[in-house]
């Protein structure tokens, strides 16, 4: 078994949980015969394949951390060889990252995988069977577009695997089809979810359609991503959707659950998998010494230009960034963060996002947490419509959309009961790309979604100059819009080539 590609030791395990509580509770090993009689059997499948995605290694920490050190908005004040390579852009084969999230990415296939084969085995009408089993497409779907805007083409498997020996020698699937068989699987979804799910952690049409909005952005199919958001937009009532009133209210695990803005999420509500299978961003962006649910570790914290070019009547900054804190019981502001007396302290403000409500269940440092993250979310929707219409030409959509993400930005909230203020201001004349981006990079900050929008719109060489956000980043190249595969995948597996630059 030495011999086989790593890849395969991941696909062939087959591994199950209940979504409730999400407790381990392992089923079987490749093809679990006799286990598929019903959908309920189908769908204990589709919750592990989702279960995958809330662990240390995926969202946890691992992949959610080292897309927010690739952006321009966080820094890296730590010195661990892993995230130094992600933040400086000298990204290696062998990085530690990588090796986490890329096999747990395809655990989450697998489980997939099982799912939609599974349910070929569950004799029901399709009427009553496709709408559970089109949560296997969609979050196969969502793994695979992870994998594709970070490594290009990847090996794609589409079902479970049998023979073992030969799926030791796949090959890397070309981006265009892995992004062809990415719509295949989305569009399947959209035809047969349910407008409406019991929980955002669990996909509906909308979300379906949402992601096939980003994913036609992504390959620059503009009406197709402009239809897609518009359709979401249109039916927002039908799919029980709307802009919070409350831009906080989307950080705060005690709130997020009554929203109506997100369109899917991963739930860690109440979830603790042995081996740190849990949610590790709050103490990962938490200020080292403060007070507030024990401090955090001061590992990925924004420049202090971050905080400075953003306009402080934007009530999002307030939301997002957090400029005060209590350390050895004196009450500070972000000047003298540095008072805990830790060489990683910064004196500079710290993301507030994950570490001001972590909810009931979080444990020291805020590990573990109850975070609901939206993986996309209603605003996002607008703001996709938008920059598709600014490259259709449709300025007057452009305008509508982003300003209505901006009036929900000035109206105030809960947090320190911030009243309305007159920024952002609505946005006139003509809407360009950079102005999307940088609504986008404002509404959707620290939620790891800057450095995918670097990438596709290839603009690293102008935010990571001497004039970013960061300052300069010399390391980059054009080659780092991609990521590495990892070293062992391509040691075990010769049919497997690396991306340039690597």
């Amino acid at each position: 078994m030495k011999s086989y590609n790593y890849l395969v030791l991941i696909l062939v395990g087959f591994a199950l949980v209940a979504c409730s509580d999400l407790k381990e509770e392992p089923i079987g090993l490749l093809g679990p015969d006799g286990f598929f009689e019903t959908t309920a059997d189908i769908q204990t499948a589709i919750d592990g394949a989702m279960t995958h995605a809330i662990n240390e290694k995926f969202w946890g920490r691992k992949l959610s951390i080292a897309l927010m050190l690739r952006s321009d908005m966080v820094n890296l004040q730590s010195t661990q060889t892993r995230r130094v390579e992600m933040n400086d852009m000298t990204t290696l084969a062998s990085n530690g990252m990588i090796s986490e999230f890329w096999p747990k990415t395809y655990q989450g296939i697998a489980a997939a995988n099982q799912a939609i084969a599974g349910a070929e085995e569950v004799n029901v009408d399709a009427a009553d069977k496709n709408p559970v089993t089109a949560q296997a497409y969609f979050i196969r779907a969502f793994y695979y577009f992870h994998l594709v805007r970070q490594f290009g083409g990847v090996p794609y498997v589409d079902a479970p695997i049998i023979d073992a020996a030969a799926i030791g020698s796949v090959s890397r699937t070309p981006a265009a089809e892995v992004y062809a068989k990415i719509i295949a699987d989305l569009e399947f979804a959209k035809e047969w979810l349910p407008d409406t799910q019991s929980s955002r952690a669990i996909p509906a049409k909308s979300a379906a359609s949402a992601y096939l909005a980003l994913v036609h952005l992504t390959m620059e199919n503009w009406q197709a991503a402009f239809t897609e958001a518009k359709e979401v937009i249109d039916n927002a009532a039908t799919y029980d959707l709307a802009l919070d009133p409350d831009y906080q209210t989307l950080f705060d695990a005690n709130k997020i659950d009554a929203s109506k803005e997100p369109i899917f999420a991963l739930d860690y509500n109440n979830f603790e998998a042995p081996n740190n299978g849990y949610d590790q961003i709050a103490p990962m962006t938490g200020i080292r010494g403060d007070a507030l649910n024990g401090g955090g570790w001061s590992v990925a914290v924004p420049t202090l230009a971050v905080f400075d070019t953003w306009d402080a009547e934007d009530y999002r900054r307030a939301v997002s960034m957090q400029t005060e804190a209590t350390i050895n019981d004196t009450i500070v502001d972000y000047t003298q963060f540095d008072k805990s007396g830790h060489e990683h302290a910064a004196n500079q403000p710290y993301i507030a996002k994950y570490i001001r409500f972590p909810g009931d269940f979080a444990r020291g440092n805020a590990r573990a947490t109850s975070h609901n993250y939206s993986m996309i979310r209603y605003a996002e929707v607008l703001l996709i419509a938008a920059e598709a219409a600014v490259e259709l030409g449709d300025n007057a959509s452009a305008i509508t959309y982003i300003n209505q993400v901006r009036a929900r930005a000035r109206s105030g909230g809960s947090w320190k009961n911030t009243p309305a203020s007159a920024a952002p201001a609505d946005i006139s004349g003509t809407v360009t790309v950079t102005d999307v981006l940088e609504e986008r990079r404002l509404e959707l900050a620290f939620e790891c979604k800057r450095w995918y929008d670097i990438a596709r719109r290839k603009i690293g060489s102008t935010v990571f100059s001497a004039s970013g956000l960061e300052g300069e980043k010399p390391n980059f190249t054009d080659d780092d819009y991609l990521m590495p595969l990892p070293e062992d995948e391509l040691e075990r597996n010769g049919n497997l080539t690396q991306n340039p630059g690597y």
